[in-house]
């Protein structure tokens, strides 16, 4: 194992072995961060192994697995974070040092203390060969829809913001609705700080948008409407899932139109956000009514596709099917290789940091529910699983507000709102 020391705070290195956290601790530092996935190589420790090491040496520990050719602003920013969080001297390490130095200097380039020209010859001066970065920084600089992500952990949801650099024209996509079912307490925390992001990056709201309906959290695209007057929208099959719910509910007065919406969308309808072309399509399966927003060179997928160790969305909720999912994501599938995909939810298998973007190229080589599986392999690997899962514990609460396009009941004579939830029903 080759100990690089970068500053003061950070070191990288290869990959350690069991005696290797001792002398780290011994050597006076706090913490690991593991870059490395599991399973790059027989022999490798793993997670599990390493996590059990660092606590045994008293070191803190972070499992922030990356491949070079797959990293994400969202894994740079893990690394940080879990920089920040150390209390004192970090060691990340891969099986070189070469991943765990390239998120290094990418978030300093990215937080401007270092310039895009400078990385090379950074990792030169260390014995590193960064190249991988300097392509990522010409990639990125060559996208042409800016994504930011927030991820709200209590239900693992994600939400965007996607724009047009040019025009500074935006788009918001599934944002959450603060909400506490111990309590019954409601709040804006999630979709204020969308709105103090798009403040600060002095961009206007055209359109918020729906994938579908939500199961495990509460829309605030209502919420967002009062407060920017942006048009909302969602696919035009919402009216199937109206028509289901509305019975399921006994709920007579329910509007099964869409007309919460102002706008329906159907199968390949298209529609601009400043200068960026976006298109719809239909992806039903975990839904009925499951939309893709392709918008420039990235697509929202929500719940069809997670990020590749994560497989595929579940498919037993009321009008769900695993063959509707599985013909959505061939069609996702069929989108050029080097699109970025951004998924709805991270549930961090293994106990990694949250990540949400892949390519389509990404989930054809290693999502396990995609790679080499037909139409009945995934029908009956999807309906198996399934049936291990406990339905989500929003679901009855968060539905009749999330057909309603994310608004709360309404008031009752003594002020309040009441949720109504059906006994037995699923």
């Amino acid at each position: 194992m080759t100990l690089m020391r970068v500053n003061e705070l950070i070191s990288v290195a290869g990959q350690p072995d069991a005696a290797g956290f001792a002398t780290f601790a011994a050597d006076g530092f706090t913490a690991v961060i593991n870059d490395r996935p599991d399973g790059e190589e027989p022999g490798q420790p793993g997670n599990v192994a390493e996590k059990a090491a660092a606590a045994a040496a008293g070191l803190s520990y972070s499992f922030v697995p990356v491949k070079g050719s797959e990293i994400t602003e969202a894994d740079i920013r893990a690394f940080q974070a879990a920089t920040m969080q150390a209390k004192g001297p970090v060691v990340a390490h891969c099986k070189s040092g070469t991943r765990a130095l390239t998120l290094y200097a990418l978030g300093e380039v990215l937080d401007g203390r270092m310039q895009p020209g400078e990385v090379e010859a950074f990792g030169q001066n260390l014995g590193f060969d960064l190249a991988g970065a300097r392509r990522w920084l010409e990639k990125r600089a060559g996208q042409a829809t800016v994504v930011k992500a927030f991820f709200e952990p209590r239900t693992s949801s994600v939400q965007y913001v996607v724009s047009d650099p040019v025009t500074k024209r935006c788009a918001i996509i599934d944002p959450v609705l603060d909400f506490d079912e111990m309590s019954g307490a409601t709040g804006t925390a999630n979709a204020d700080a969308i709105l103090a992001y798009i403040e600060s990056e002095g961009l206007t709201v055209e359109w918020i948008l729906d994938t579908h309906p939500h199961a495990d959290h509460f829309s605030a695209a209502h919420y967002l409407k009062g407060k920017t007057r942006a048009p909302t929208a969602i696919g035009a099959h919402v009216t199937d899932v109206q028509t289901l719910w509305k019975e399921i509910y006994n709920w007579p007065a329910l509007e099964t139109d869409g007309s919460q919406w102002d706008r329906l969308f159907a199968d390949g309808d298209t529609f601009e956000i400043g200068g960026l072309e976006a298109r719809v399509m239909f992806s039903p399966g975990h839904t009925l009514a499951s939309v893709t927003y392709v918008i420039g060179d990235a697509a929202f997928v929500h719940d069809t596709v997670f990020t590749p160790d994560s497989g595929t969305a579940r498919t037993d909720f009321p009008g769900g099917s695993a063959s509707a999912l599985w013909h959505s994501i061939q069609a996702i599938l069929s989108l050029p290789e080097d699109i970025r995909l951004f998924s709805g939810h991270d549930y961090q298998p293994g106990g990694r940091h949250p990540r949400w973007e892949s390519t389509v190229a990404a989930q054809k080589r290693a999502n396990p529910h995609i790679a080499g599986i037909d139409e009945a392999g995934f029908v009956a690997l999807r309906q198996a699983r399934d049936r291990t899962l406990a339905k989500p514990k929003l679901m009855l609460h968060a539905l009749q507000v999330n057909i309603r396009g994310g608004r709360l009941p309404e008031p009752e004579g003594n002020g309040r709102r009441y949720l109504k939830i059906p006994l037995d029903a699923l």
